[in-house]
């Protein structure tokens, strides 16, 4: 694998008939929809038997005491009552129920690209009829039960239809869940627990402090001062009923993370931070600063963490990362190994050094050399103390003989694609 499999096209998002409250309350209600359930963050999923581990992906009957009453998107000031269409802050509202964003479609055949366009069969102003009917694949929503009373998620699961037949479902830590997914349930993760965090964690307007609420099926907060029937008496307007405001859109904050390698083109340089598991080595990384390129990251990042000065700063590929929603971008970049690294310069970095080629090579081929406990994603991701892990997954543990010297980030990860890539001479070095 050359590249993370989150930057492949698998989902349709259809972005153009998220304001269309008839498509969406049409297409709920469809026997191909399936949804994807979260509880404070972490995704519902499925084990049937002695498979593994998937991401759960119910019917709409399965899901529906949890959906309130219709309709589900563009809902009045009344409970039942269909806002009228020409109301932009309306446009797909849900004012009341469980919050559900709509993810796509997951188009029959097509592997790395989308297929409907925004054309006259795919048209916010179609008929819904129009559109179902050019449906090929299956639309995805996503639904948020962290408020719901916990007796009534374990009924509906209980009865959902997958449990019937024989199905284990469970919600579960999402980073060390994923690294079982194919690449569509992946697709679909990234997209799903980045906005469902989004509207999870936004509850008030920015510029005035009103409550929100959810428009365009989950992809806009919209602030209730600007409801129709909202009582302003004595307040000045909120700013933002007029123009463009990015806090009303989800926001992805840019992380670059840095494969730094040698003039020679045989060494590469890895880090640890204080908090990760012993014998844990990474790419050094680092948010990108506003009125800052990439390239500029890149350089001032491994300047401030590690004295080191880089250059030849190359592009290689790109991660959605929803913890909460981080885009990963992954880099190379050249430095001399003859200069000295330097470990007091950052409050995180506790080592910084060189490995070879062979090195690298030998950590990539043992059977331990990327796995990672569940305590370990947590000291890694979460800052956790990750002395007291223990192994997850078949087999005894490994004597200390027959470890690896170090361990190196997964291939789901950026920065096990950069390093694996490297090392492997598929980098241009």
């Amino acid at each position: 694998m050359s590249a993370p499999t989150y930057g492949k096209v698998l989902i349709n998002r259809l972005s153009w008939l998220r304001s269309s409250s008839t498509f969406l309350n049409a297409v709920v209600s469809i026997p191909a929809t399936r949804w994807l359930v979260f509880k404070e963050g972490q995704p519902l999923l499925q084990t049937q038997a002695s498979a593994k581990q998937t991401l759960a992906r119910l019917t709409t009957n399965d899901v529906r005491p949890l959906l309130g009453p219709e309709p589900f998107f563009s809902q009045g000031q009344n409970a039942g009552e269909l806002a009228s269409a020409d109301v932009p802050r309306l446009a797909a509202a849900r004012l009341r129920g469980t919050p559900i964003i709509f993810l796509g479609l997951h188009e029959t055949g097509s592997a790395e690209s989308a297929n409907a366009l925004p054309s006259s069969d795919f048209s916010a102003k179609a008929s819904a009829e129009t559109v179902l009917a050019h449906i090929h694949g299956t639309p995805y929503f996503s639904l948020d039960v962290s408020d719901v009373p916990p007796a009534e998620v374990d009924d509906v699961l209980h009865k959902s239809a997958a449990a019937q037949a024989g199905a284990e479902l469970s919600f579960s830590e999402p980073r060390a869940a994923m690294g079982s997914f194919d690449a569509v349930e992946t697709a679909l993760f990234a997209e799903a627990r980045s906005i469902t965090d989004w509207n999870a964690r936004n509850k008030h307007c920015p510029a005035c402090g009103s409550p929100v609420y959810s428009i365009w099926a989950g992809w806009k907060l919209s602030c209730s001062s600007l409801l129709p029937w909202a009582d302003n008496t004595g307040r000045k307007p909120c700013p933002t009923a007029r123009g463009l405001h990015n806090f009303e859109h989800p926001r992805t904050d840019a992380v670059v993370v840095m494969a730094v390698v040698d003039e020679s083109g045989d060494k590469i340089l890895l880090g640890r931070n204080r908090p990760w598991p012993q014998k844990f080595y990474s790419c050094l990384s680092g948010f990108l600063e506003p009125g800052e390129s990439f390239e500029d990251a890149v350089k001032r990042e491994l300047w401030e963490e590690a004295g080191v000065k880089v250059w030849n700063v190359r592009y290689h590929s790109t991660l959605p990362w929803p913890f909460p929603s981080t885009l990963l971008t992954g880099f190379y970049a050249t430095a001399s190994s003859a200069e000295p690294l330097r470990t007091d310069l950052d409050n995180e970095l506790e080592e910084a050094r060189w490995y070879t080629r062979e090195e690298i090579l030998n950590v990539l081929n043992h059977r331990e050399g990327r796995t990672l406990t569940r305590r370990d994603q947590g000291s890694i991701f979460s800052g956790n103390d990750g002395n007291e892990a223990k192994p997850q997954g078949d087999g005894a543990p490994q004597s200390p003989t027959d470890a690896p010297a170090f361990k190196l980030p997964p291939l789901n990860m950026t920065a096990g694609v950069l390093i694996s890539e490297w090392a492997h001479g598929r980098a241009g070095f």
